[in-house]
């Protein structure tokens, strides 16, 4: 079957042939990435998504490939050193969206946090608040440095700064600041984009391998499993020899609805809010503020473009009710700005986007949210008519690729089969000869000159890699893009729609693009998204303004978007 292609035809290729070797359940970057894997190494394997590709904690992250500095307080050393050798490779392998970030950690003491983090390392609870010091922070980041260099570097050495160095570079910060420490990380802009090229490359190298979205599991039996299509109501049957449950902070409701309960998780819920405020994002100089609030929690002020992005709240989750953002929440994140940079003044209508998640974090009781193993661990069951099934617990986004890969190599071993293709090192998506210098970028736009405007090129270039030449192809030279919104066309919607596998107009907005994100959508361009896509999904006229309506409720109602007042 052909990779790229629409949602209906995705679903038809599960329903004509409703069998495989294995069932991966969840579509975030983790069931992606194990998707991919086994695809690479011949598998008969198919995906299913209960909503859209990267929906859930994967879309809802804090959009960083990170070491985790922090895990190692929790003495979580094999993870860190797990996650900065990702980070260096995913630079190299997807470089269309995984972008060097410069991080400053301001500092307001000198010792302090020396004698309670041995402590917090033996008993993983909190305590009572104690800040860290500069010189605990400087030994995180030497051990930090050390593991980002042991597969060779391609991030500089952190460096520490006194306070008149740290408030020429960042002026707006405290005054009483006594150091700032500036390292590297990496940044994912486009989190969607990466979790569906990961897809996109599982599917092209196999052609048995299949993945729709808005398909769910809802039962199990001697049979196989129950499927069903979310977008109509239909049900039908599909069988496999291995489950693998990667539903995130849902694998305990996934295995309770197939007649497998367990007690694996215990998902925290994180927030963001994304802010249209140009004195902040003047004062994070380019860089990423990270640092800990007066409650000890480590949150974030991460410039994105001109939007700013503030997050994040760790706060044990009720999974009975949908993921949202409260007024608590943004109360606490106008707080944290005002801890590092007083001066500021920030309301509520600034907010453009926000969103909230759940993380998929092992079950953990009495331990604090913040000191709960990001690590993953996989588990193993049987299920009715000898089907076997593994349950993905935990996991982060940075090392998706080796999470893949082993959680690939279980259900290999299981099936007996020999890897026989590594990811390791193997160019993602459209970050295949992405330009890697100013002249290859340069030349790049200069032998697309005639297809489309620089300013066209850059918007495609960033939101495809250079799958953005397949783009090119199917909308043709010079496209017209639409009145008020010069970063789609009709020709574009028209490939969204029948390669992407949308499901929803939300899709476009929130997983597709980035507008949403942005706060850059407005009530005339649902109405002429929904128009342009409508004949390629089927919709009626009832359909389209169902969608409209519902994608109206969906970015005011779940992320705060305010279309009235972009729409002015």
């Amino acid at each position: 079957m052909a990779a790229a292609a629409s949602h209906r035809s995705h679903l038809a290729a599960l329903r004509s042939r409703p069998g495989a070797k294995v069932l991966i359940v969840g579509g975030g970057i983790n069931g992606v990435a194990t998707f991919r894997q086994l695809a690479l190494q011949g598998v008969d394997v198919a995906l299913i998504e209960r909503g859209d590709y990267c929906q859930g904690a994967s879309g809802a992250s804090s959009h960083m490939i990170h070491g985790g500095i922090r895990y190692l307080e929790n003495g979580e050393f094999r993870l860190v050193h797990e996650s900065v050798q990702e980070r260096n490779s995913l630079l190299e392998i997807a470089p269309h969206y995984v972008k060097p970030l410069r991080t400053t950690i301001p500092i307001f003491s000198t010792f302090s946090g020396i004698l309670s983090a041995p402590v917090r390392f033996l008993t993983h609870r909190s305590g009572k608040a104690t800040e860290r010091g500069a010189v605990l922070i400087k030994a995180g980041l030497v051990i930090y440095d050390l593991f980002a260099g042991a597969g060779g570097r391609n991030t500089p050495w952190h460096k520490f700064r006194g306070t008149k160095g740290s408030l020429a570079e960042l002026p707006m910060l405290r005054t009483d600041v006594k150091y700032t420490a500036t390292y590297f990380d990496a940044s994912v802009h486009n989190p969607e984009r990466l979790t569906l090229d990961v897809l996109r490359d599982g599917l092209e190298a196999n052609r048995q391998a299949r993945a729709a979205n808005y398909v769910s599991l809802i039962g199990h039996n001697e049979s196989g499993a129950r499927l069903r299509d979310e977008l109509t109501g239909e049900e039908f049957d599909f069988d496999a020899e291995i489950i693998v449950n990667a539903t995130g902070a849902w694998v305990d409701l996934t295995n309770g609805s197939i007649g497998a309960p367990s007690q694996f998780m215990g998902g925290t819920k994180g927030s963001h809010i994304v802010l249209d405020h140009p004195a902040l994002l003047a004062a994070c100089g380019g860089r990423e503020i990270f640092f800990e609030h007066s409650d000890g929690r480590i949150v974030l002020i991460y410039p994105m473009g001109d939007r700013v992005l503030v997050g994040t709240t760790d706060i044990d989750a009720d999974m009975s009710e949908p993921a949202r953002c409260t007024d608590a929440e943004v109360e606490y994140f106008f707080e944290l700005i005002r801890h590092v940079f007083p001066t500021i003044e920030v309301g509520h209508e600034q907010i453009v986007y926000k969103f909230s998640g759940v993380r998929p974090l092992p079950r953990h009781d009495d331990t604090a949210p913040g000191f709960v193993s990001r690590d993953y661990r996989i588990e193993r069951s049987e299920l009715a008519g000898e089907s076997i099934m593994f349950s993905l617990v935990g996991g982060k986004w940075t090392t998706f690729r080796a999470l893949g890969e082993t959680l690939g190599g279980k259900v290999l071993d299981e099936l007996g089969v020999s890897s026989t293709v590594s990811t390791r090192g193997l160019p993602i998506g459209g970050g295949k000869n992405f330009p890697d210098s100013s002249a290859a970028l340069q030349s790049w736009f200069g032998a697309r000159s005639l297809l489309a405007s620089r300013a066209r090129l850059e918007v495609l270039l960033t939101r495809y890699g250079t799958r953005a030449d397949a783009v090119l192809d199917a909308i043709g030279p010079n496209d017209p893009t639409l009145p008020g919104c010069a970063e789609l066309s009709v020709a574009e919607l028209r490939y969204l729609a029948e390669h992407e596998q949308l499901g929803m107009l939300s899709d476009v907005f929130i997983r597709r693009t980035s507008l949403a994100f942005r706060g850059l959508v407005t009530n005339e361009l649902l109405v002429q998204v929904a128009d342009a896509i409508a004949p390629v999904l089927g919709w009626d006229a009832a359909e389209q303004a169902r969608q409209v309506s519902e994608c109206a409720r969906v970015l005011t109602e779940d992320h705060g978007s305010n279309l009235a007042l972009t729409n002015a």
